[in-house]
């Protein structure tokens, strides 16, 4: 089981390695140097200890680009491992830094897409959708149009994987769309490739020589294109039956110096078995077919060689082989889109939960400032009445000490005139004595 996760992934390598190369963190060229010398055997578990002492140098640093870098660098030999306890911290980190900056960003959208990959291969469907949606998510609130691209090629793998051609199809232009809006060129023609195959499934053979050739528009800039270009056009052929034009395909195919280091075992495996029968070799195709991996390509391969070779009751056995494989695999996606919505159903209802929560918070708040407002209006009008009161009571003190003034006043005067008719008096008395 190891061994097949280790062949699985390397396709993903191939997919992205062209994207992952580039040095989008703008760290230092030495240091880039190291990563990237780490990233083309990127499964080694040599690779661990080089990430450590990247991750050690960003905190010695205080440079969250260089952890990041180390981080990518050590996700995908922990996957293989199964160090699922590491690889869930690793995806915790490098999401807790995905927000930083642009360049941050993008470098943690193509990692996340190089995980989802390793989920994809690995059957961890609903874990590589729920990945991808989140990332979509993101994406959309970031204005990310690479991220958005990245969250697409995935979630067409994740279909293609389904048998959902159609599906994939959709997804995949969706992708090559937000590639040209992201101005990553560079990932238009693996993404046409692999809308070519899954035309291929569909039997629609003119679109397949459409984007392969759209493709091919871009070898001469990326040499290893040509390989996955020509890996397409293998797959076209044989299911067209066109030996001849299969024939030179497969020499052009096997002869290119990057073929071995763009493809895995299975794949050139695959290849080989085609060649074989295609050649009228049925017995040495049959022994090859003993050594695919995977299930469903053994049972699909034998089946087209019995059937080829007129041995229908083995062809039969084999057909019915690939169907319980694919029923298998059907079952799978139900049980994995059953395990998606329950997840998101869990998600909703956390959401529901959380705006609950802030609802009660934000009335508690509101209410507050009722009450404040409330006591504030009291205190005022409170001190109005009192103000008003004091006022009253000091008019009517006024009044009072006035009226008080006034009787003082008035009886002053009155006195002083007694006083005065007494004086007058006693002076006409004495005017009259003198007379």
């Amino acid at each position: 089981m190891r061994r097949l996760l280790v062949l699985l992934l390397m396709i993903a390598s191939c997919v992205c390695a062209s994207a992952q190369i580039r040095n989008r963190l703008g760290v230092g060229n030495e240091l880039y140097l190291k990563y990237a010398n780490g990233r083309i055997r990127q499964f080694d578990e040599s690779n661990i200890m080089l990430a450590d002492s990247i991750y050690r140098y960003g905190v010695h640093k205080s440079d969250s680009r260089i952890r990041m870098l180390a981080l990518s660098l050590e996700l995908p030999p922990r996957f293989i491992r199964n160090d699922t306890v590491r690889v869930n911290e690793i995806v915790a980190e490098l999401k807790s830094m995905s927000d930083y900056n642009a360049r941050m960003r993008e470098f943690y959208f193509l990692t996340m897409h190089d995980y989802c990959n390793m989920l994809i291969l690995a059957g961890r469907i609903s874990d590589a959708m729920l990945e991808a949606r989140a990332m979509s998510s993101f994406a959309a609130r970031t204005g990310s149009n690479l991220g958005q691209m990245y969250a697409h090629r995935v979630i067409g793998l994740i279909q293609s994987y389904r048998s959902n051609a159609e599906l994939a199809i959709s997804n995949f232009k969706q992708a090559a769309e937000y590639s040209v809006r992201a101005k990553e060129e560079q990932e238009l023609p693996v993404i046409y490739n692999l809308i070519a195959r899954e035309y291929i499934k569909l039997g629609k053979y003119d679109e397949v020589e459409h984007y392969c050739s759209m493709a091919e528009e871009f070898q001469d800039f990326y040499p290893s294109l040509r390989v996955k270009t020509l890996l397409t056009k293998v797959y076209l052929y044989d299911a067209q039956g066109k030996n001849d034009d299969f024939n030179e395909a497969y020499q052009d195919l096997v002869h290119n110096p990057l073929y071995r280091s763009q493809t895995d075992r299975d794949t050139r495996l695959m290849i080989e078995i085609c060649w074989l029968r295609s050649s009228g070799r049925l017995q040495e195709a049959l022994a090859k077919s003993d050594s695919l991996a995977s299930d469903k390509e053994r049972f699909g391969q034998k089946h087209l060689i019995y059937a080829v070779g007129n041995d229908y009751l083995n062809a039969y056995r084999q057909l019915n082989g690939l169907m319980g494989t694919k029923d298998s695999i059907y079952i799978a996606v139900q049980n994995e889109d059953m395990a998606i919505l329950d997840a998101e159903l869990n998600n909703a209802r956390l959401r529901l939960e959380a705006q609950r929560l802030k609802s009660q918070q934000e009335i508690s708040i509101m209410f507050g400032f009722i009450l404040l407002f409330m006591l504030v209006t009291v205190v005022i009008l409170f001190s109005q009445w009192t103000l008003e009161k004091n006022l009253d009571n000091l008019r009517d003190r006024n009044r009072r000490e006035l009226e008080a003034r006034n009787a003082y006043r008035k009886a002053l005067d009155s006195k002083e005139l007694e006083n005065e008719m007494k004086t007058r008096i006693l002076q006409n008395r004495q005017n009259k004595d003198l007379i």
